[in-house]
């Protein structure tokens, strides 16, 4: 190392040098040379010292890099099938028959999704019209075992439905995820047995559409549009034999219940499911009480803009286009004073311009044994009664 500040032969392995300068002086110049020399030696003994305690402070203060952790990279291709693995021992056929004295007038093919066990029994999630028109019931599970299996409840307006059947050895159910923070655009895994039992678990794949659609539903020949329901929209491909299969994010959760598709001409990638938001308490209620239990006014009814004529012998006001005409009258809606060709355009303080709505007021605001005021025309008068709601068989 070379410091500029000091003769550089002070550095030098050459001593002859410096004993000639030392031998040529006086006593006095000696003395004075021996003392500068040991100024030297002492000065630059300390700041080498200090040189050196400055560097191993510097690397007791260097800081010490971070270990590096790898973070093993997990494709979405490996995360659907192990997704799927652990689904699909939960998704069984539905075998659905109509048995008329010894011999079968009828069968139906599904998918459901089980999903609890309750004592001896596991319970099975799938559709109400994939249960609706039979009165015996077989499920196929993935090893291709059969049983029999009983309804347990069923709701008509939810399309939803809770079949039973023997537990033992059933080791898988499936798991329920959070459909409300579902996004357009997230993948969706649908699985089911499509066409019967030939495709049995087959596994379809697309992406979550729209999180949130409300369609119409038909529930009746009448072709009255009699509810509405709110579902998850996903191309993924959902064909016959699917509804009330499962419909599942990456996660391996349950997100959806297959349930529909729009198979229109020309139309393609519309298939529908129940959230798993709106099922699962839909199901534990059917399980519980093996009904959805809701109020209800007591009548039967028809729309006022289904008529194109004839409305005339309502006499109701001119502008008054819309409600809802009682064609039949029961308790409790009886008992308060409704009658037959009342037209209802009312509840509380809500308007009320079809059927449908008026269903959706009682469901969703009211609860059996509630108060309920309603507005209505007779003869072309306006009257408002209350009636204390009943419970719907």
């Amino acid at each position: 190392m070379t410091v500029g500040l000091f003769q550089d032969d002070f550095y030098r392995t050459r001593p002859s040098r410096i004993s000639d300068r030392l031998g040529q002086t006086s006593k006095a110049g000696r003395k004075s040379s021996l003392m500068l020399l040991t100024l030297v030696v002492v000065f630059s003994l300390a700041m080498g010292s200090f040189l050196t305690v400055l560097l191993f402070r510097f690397m007791e203060h260097e800081e010490t890099p971070s270990a590096l952790t790898a973070v093993p990279y997990t494709s979405s291709s490996e995360r659907a099938v192990a997704a799927v693995s652990a689904v699909q021992p939960t998704v069984v056929s539905v075998i659905t028959m109509m048995k008329e004295n010894s011999s079968i007038a009828g069968v139906g093919m599904g998918s459901g999704v089980i999903f609890r066990k309750e004592g001896d029994l596991a319970l099975i999630a799938t559709n109400n019209h994939v249960v609706e028109a039979g009165n015996s019931y077989e499920i196929v599970l993935s090893d291709g075992e059969r049983r029999k299996a009983v309804v347990v409840g069923k709701d008509k307006y939810t399309d939803l439905a809770v079949l039973s059947i023997d537990a033992s050895g059933i080791k898988s159910y499936a798991e329920f995820g959070n459909s409300d923070k579902i996004k357009p655009g997230e993948t969706a895994i649908a699985i089911g047995n499509p066409l019967g039992l030939s495709f049995s678990h087959t596994v379809t794949a697309g992406i979550i559409s729209s999180s949130l659609q409300v369609i119409p539903v038909y529930l009746g020949k009448d072709g009255n549009v009699q509810w509405e329901m709110e579902v998850i929209q996903t191309d993924a491909p959902i064909n016959q034999g699917n509804s009330g299969g499962a419909l599942i994010n990456l996660d391996g959760k349950v997100i959806g219940i297959n349930s529909m598709k729009i198979a229109d001409a020309g139309v393609e990638g519309l298939g529908f499911a129940i959230p798993s938001n709106t099922a699962v308490p839909v199901l534990d209620a059917l399980a519980r009480d093996h009904k959805i239990k809701r109020p209800m006014m007591g009548i039967h009814s028809e729309d006022v803009q289904a008529f194109s004529s004839g409305i005339e012998v309502l006499k109701l006001p001119k502008g008054v286009d819309t409600g809802v005409i009682v064609t039949e009258v029961g308790d409790p809606a009886k008992a308060s004073g409704l009658k037959t060709s009342d037209v209802i355009v009312k509840l509380d303080n809500s308007t009320v311009n079809s059927t449908m709505e008026l269903r959706k007021y009682l469901f969703k605001n009211k609860k059996i044994g509630d108060e309920l005021s309603v507005t209505y025309y007779r003869d072309g008068d306006r009257s408002t009664l209350t009636l204390t709601l009943g419970e719907a068989e």
